[in-house]
């Protein structure tokens, strides 16, 4: 079994003006909550972490005993990678992307599963730091019950993406760490996993927050693209080009039923874990066969109708149109270029010709409908 090295609380380290006003605020809301137990909610500390910091106490934990890591067999290890291959492969290009962003800063990334464990290690990984070697370990157990509040744990719980600095680890002898994570949901809305950043004694990067949450919603959409389907709604709102990254994108079966949906989708739409089963016709105030239609006929995207009265912009693909986005590898891509300008050939047409109107359509200028259909102003 394996201790964390007990260190002083990062809190009471001296710090610059700015670090030190934060570092201040984090020790008295932790103060007031796991010393005192006050019930107040604390305003300089993310209710996530609040929450989290009375999970732990109501728990049990104290925080001035040390996390114990329990050893990991090398069997154990490699369980944990084989029961997440899907996740692990949709996540692999991501993090290698994801890396470089963080290369020189001393933080790298942890992959894990559902329930908090680590199934992935990626990044400038420093092994010579006995408290990153402690950690950075597939099929150890950093979920909240084990290691108290931590990006990882926050996250599983709370299911929202969460960034804590040094103080706001439960544990005192893990304020060390400074961590960002997200959940990564499957194409059915579930939870499978998360996204961590993690750091030893290194500077504080909220920052990393919005990138690992990007980073997640990347890898989600690689596993509703890796999901079987005969057919793929690209969804965007007016105004904006579908085929990129931004897409929402739902999974449909030869009978119209939508078998899972990326997080964009789930925003755009309102869809939850129990939302399904779905069909698209309690969706689309438009029968699904015209979508169906659409995909064989490689028409261009079209507004659609929402039952809301929300007019989106759809574009139906069968899977082999499908555009290439992290961890897939279509057999027939469509350029971004054509699909943007047979999105605009068809506003001017549906515009009578009108070049203006189209534009205010699309939202964009004249000048551009222009450049784009390679015309004279």
């Amino acid at each position: 079994m394996q201790q964390l090295s007990r260190v002083a609380p990062a809190w009471r380290s001296p710090q610059p003006a700015t670090l030190g006003n934060r570092t201040h605020q984090i020790s008295a809301a932790r103060e007031a909550v796991i010393t005192n137990r006050h019930n107040a909610p604390q305003a300089f500390v993310d209710p996530l972490i609040e929450r989290s910091w009375r999970r732990c106490l109501d728990r049990g934990l104290d925080p001035r005993h040390g996390v114990m890591l329990e050893p990991v067999s090398p069997h154990a290890a490699r369980l944990a990678r084989e029961q997440q291959r899907p996740l692990l492969e949709a996540a692999a290009p991501v993090i290698r992307s994801m890396t470089r962003a963080i290369m020189h800063t001393g933080y790298f990334a942890i992959l894990t599963d559902a329930q908090g464990t680590v199934i992935d290690v990626q990044g400038p990984v420093d092994t010579t730091n006995p408290h990153v070697s402690a950690i950075a370990r597939v099929g150890l157990d950093l979920s909240e019950n084990a290691v108290g509040t931590t990006a990882i744990g926050t996250t599983l719980s709370e299911l929202k993406p969460v960034w804590l600095h040094r103080g706001e680890h439960f544990f005192e002898n893990t304020t060390m760490f400074s961590c960002a994570g997200a959940p990564i949901f499957g194409p059915d809305r579930r939870c499978i996993g998360m996204l961590d950043l993690t750091g030893a004694n290194v500077s504080e990067q909220p920052s990393l927050r919005h990138l690992v949450a990007q980073s997640a919603r990347h890898i989600e959409n690689a596993l509703t693209l890796s999901k079987a389907h005969q057919l793929l709604l690209r969804l965007n709102w007016p105004g904006n080009v579908p085929g990129s990254e931004s897409d929402g994108l739902l999974c449909v079966d030869n009978e119209g039923w939508i078998t899972g949906c990326n997080g964009t989708a789930a925003d755009m739409l309102g869809l939850s874990v129990h939302s399904f089963p779905l069909h698209c016709d309690d969706v689309f105030a438009s029968p699904s066969s015209h979508l169906f239609d659409a995909a064989r006929q490689h028409k261009p995207p079209s507004h659609l109708p929402l039952w809301s009265g929300l007019q989106m912009q759809v574009w139906a693909q069968r899977p082999a149109q499908s555009v290439s986005i992290h961890g897939t590898c279509p057999t027939h891509t469509v350029p971004l270029k054509d699909v943007e300008t047979a999105m605009i050939r068809k506003a001017v047409e549906q515009a009578g010709g009108s070049v203006a109107d189209a534009a205010r359509i699309l939202g964009i200028s004249r000048a551009t409908v222009y450049r784009k259909l390679g015309k004279q102003g």
